[in-house]
């Protein structure tokens, strides 16, 4: 049995101590939030412990992995921490919003040789793994362009909105790093990237964007179009394309059923897609987290690791440089 810390008792930290109680290879042992109430609602559920320091939820002995589903501020901190404790460590995105800091990380860390999973969990999607399986097996011929449309319901409240570290670092990462899962071994080498303020005052206020497209070059010429916005009405819209000399692939968004209705007031009405993140993502997240634990039992590295959570980062540090210069930005990772 693996014995969990779950680092952050929250919205994201909630599903993922569900995701580790119904795992049958693992327990959740320790919880650890700054929001003592948080952590005593989901340790109650799941019969877990709760602990009142960092270091005694990563420390103790009777644990062999830390996910960290806390305030992206302490991500660096706890893996850190765990890294030197010798723990498998699972981080929710981002590893900071500072290049520096997680260089710096990266310094401290690179010769415990940690487990580190990153959790970019698109990547775990069945349709758009199908996808990444298609570009691998040329069903579509040499891939030309990759088109990623991702829009959240609705803009989310000021308080957030000030500590996500930016449209492009809370968003559009997951897009960033899921044109580099299609693209493989093809860096992208070109940024161009524009923004709009649409959803709300709150947006204004903190000098943010919520609406939002890329496009992006790789190093053999593949163009990615990525658009994004914080306000889709109809729901949770999660769309991508491949295009290739061959053909091209979709996947699509979700529904609950594939019911159409046609009547005299509608034709093919359907389902609403999904509403948001977690019921959209639900497989990928039980994927993701079943992947951390075969690499756990195997002792072999995720294969979403601590350089592709510092590499998503670049190119959102490099949108936004597109976008307040007006320019085309050059990648330096």
């Amino acid at each position: 049995m693996i014995n969990f810390t779950l680092m952050g008792a929250g919205r994201i930290g909630k599903m993922h101590a569900k995701i580790i109680n119904t795992h049958p290879k693992c327990n959740l042992k320790y919880i650890y939030d700054v929001n003592l109430k948080s952590s005593e609602e989901v340790a109650k559920l799941y019969d877990a412990k709760v602990v009142s320091s960092s270091e005694e939820a990563i420390e103790s002995e009777d644990v062999n992995a830390i996910l960290i589903a806390s305030a992206t501020a302490t991500h660096i901190e706890f893996i850190t921490k765990a890294s030197k404790a010798g723990k498998a460590i699972f981080c929710e995105k981002p590893i900071d919003l500072d290049i520096q800091k997680v260089n710096q990380c990266w310094d401290n860390i690179k010769n415990l040789n940690a487990l580190i999973h990153i959790g970019f969990n698109r990547r775990f999607d069945n349709s758009h793994s199908k996808l990444m399986e298609a570009c691998k097996n040329k069903e579509i011929g040499n891939l030309e362009m990759i088109i990623i449309t991702s829009r959240d319901p609705e803009p989310p409240g000021l308080d957030y909105l000030k500590a996500c570290g930016g449209f492009f670092r809370d968003t559009t990462i997951h897009d960033f790093d899921l044109s580099r899962f299609y693209l493989g071994n093809d860096p992208i080498v070109k940024v161009s990237a524009f923004g709009s303020q649409f959803t709300s005052k709150d947006v204004i206020d903190v000098g943010d964007q919520d609406t939002a497209m890329f496009i992006l070059q790789s190093q053999k010429g593949v163009l990615i179009h990525i658009n994004n916005s914080r306000r889709a009405v109809y729901g949770y819209d999660q769309r991508v394309e491949i295009f290739g000399s061959k053909g091209m692939m979709i996947s699509n968004n979700q529904k609950n059923t594939s019911v159409e209705i046609y009547t005299d007031k509608f034709t093919e009405a359907k389902d609403p897609i999904l509403p948001f993140f977690i019921e959209r993502y639900k497989q990928a997240y039980q994927d993701q987290f079943d992947h951390f634990v075969t690499t756990i039992e195997a002792k072999k590295p995720t294969s979403v690791n601590f350089q592709d959570g510092r590499n998503a980062l670049i190119l959102a540090n490099a949108a936004y440089e597109a976008m307040e210069t007006g320019k085309v930005v050059n990648v330096k990772y």
